[in-house]
């Protein structure tokens, strides 16, 4: 290494928050912002294709169809050109799609657009994700909490503001208006995004499926996590509201109270983790959201399941994204493919577990379905000494 790349990487390490950190914590602002003004889009994408509940239903599983096929593509790309120039590539293919979304005249072209925009979402997660790990080893210092802290961000500005500026500049100007942001957002990042190479095991190495059970064993832990948290996300406030009696205000505060403390972890995580380790770190998120979700499931009223929702929002929070940071520094593995077999695992709980919960609901309780959800976590729990991947700066 060069002088120059020596006292550059140096500056790198002593900064809290260097302009790779900035660049790649934008990104994550981005997609989650365009995920966020999704939502409000879905009733006008709806009546303007003339969609029945049935038919938007399958549009949705046409999204995460998308997710799942071009998720493992952008991982064999990040192995083989690195992670700078895929989630270069994939953010500029992705940044059209509300465009799309909002152009689409019939149902053909809309299940197109929304393919893409899963696609291209999932194909952006795992890019911004493999080059948050870059900067991690960089920086010596976990940033992976922080990076899906701003992800939420930007799902809620999205999300809010999407209703008002769809009502005041129409469809298509807000779909112009996010476009045009995200161009110059991007364009404000181009430079700062961490430049990295292919690393030399990986341009050697045939990318396939690992053989390895290793990195399987963390996508388990990423897709256990995320069950629960797409069933409280889901039906948290059905179950308030129809098993707890409370009044649709309060049956709100179960999404809320869950995503207010988790989004608070993430911030705090990253130091949290630096300062206990991964696999320490990793455990006792388990069990507060163990305890979290059983509180949650036994409560008798609704105010109990709330602070049972909190709780496993603060256990939850950090447990994604060092299963994610633990893939993406595996050993004698190509960093793409073993990031992607992780987050596709993990997305595919939550885009495809909802629906079976909501149908064993019918014919239980979702009370009982809290209360069941944490052997899920369990598991996570007992295979929590992988996290120890996570702890790239200790071996430097």
């Amino acid at each position: 290494m060069s002088t120059q790349e020596n006292t550059a990487t140096a500056a790198l390490r002593s900064s809290y928050f260097p302009a790779p950190r900035t660049a790649v914590s934008g990104l994550f602002l981005l997609n989650g912002t365009f995920m966020g003004a999704w939502a409000p889009k879905i009733p006008e994408f709806a009546s303007r294709l003339s969609l029945s509940e049935s038919q938007l239903g399958l549009m949705i599983v046409g999204f995460g169809i998308g997710s799942l096929v071009l998720m493992p593509l952008a991982g064999i790309l990040i192995a083989h050109l690195g992670t700078s120039r895929a989630v270069r590539g994939a953010t500029i293919a992705f940044i059209p799609t509300m465009l799309l979304l909002s152009l689409a005249p019939n149902i053909w072209t809309g299940a197109i657009a929304i393919f893409l925009f899963g696609g291209l979402t999932g194909a952006m997660d795992i890019a911004m994700n493999a080059n948050a790990v870059e900067v991690e080893k960089s920086m010596r210092r976990a940033i992976m909490s922080s990076c899906h802290a701003f992800w939420s961000l930007g799902a809620f500005l999205g999300a809010t503001t999407g209703g008002y500026l769809i009502e005041t500049i129409g469809v298509l100007g807000h779909a112009g208006l996010l476009t045009a942001l995200a161009i110059a957002g991007l364009a404000a990042l181009w430079t700062s995004i961490l430049h990295d190479r292919p690393h030399p095991t990986e341009t050697r190495q045939k990318v396939r499926l690992p053989m390895s059970p290793l990195p399987w064993l963390i996508g388990i832990m990423a897709l256990f996590t995320m069950i629960p948290e797409g069933a409280i996300l889901d039906w948290g406030a059905l179950y308030m509201r129809d098993e707890l009696g409370a009044s649709l205000a309060l049956s709100g505060f179960a999404f809320g109270a869950f995503s207010a403390t988790m989004a608070i972890m993430r911030f705090a995580g990253d130091h949290v983790r630096d300062r206990f380790g991964a696999v320490r770190t990793l455990r006792v998120s388990s069990v507060l959201a163990i305890v979290g979700m059983m509180m949650a499931g036994f409560a008798p009223n609704a105010y109990l399941a709330m602070v049972g929702f909190a709780i496993c929002g603060i256990g939850i929070s950090n447990m994604v994204p060092i299963a994610f940071s633990a893939a993406g520094n595996l050993p004698g593995f190509a960093q793409g493919v073993a990031l992607s077999v992780t987050t596709v695992m993990g997305y595919s709980g939550s885009l495809f577990a909802p629906s079976s919960i909501g149908f064993i609901a019918e014919y239980t309780s979702f009370g009982l379905i809290f209360t069941a959800l944490p052997a899920l976590l369990l598991v996570v729990l007992l295979l929590s000494k992988h996290a120890v991947h996570a702890d790239v700066h200790e071996r430097h």
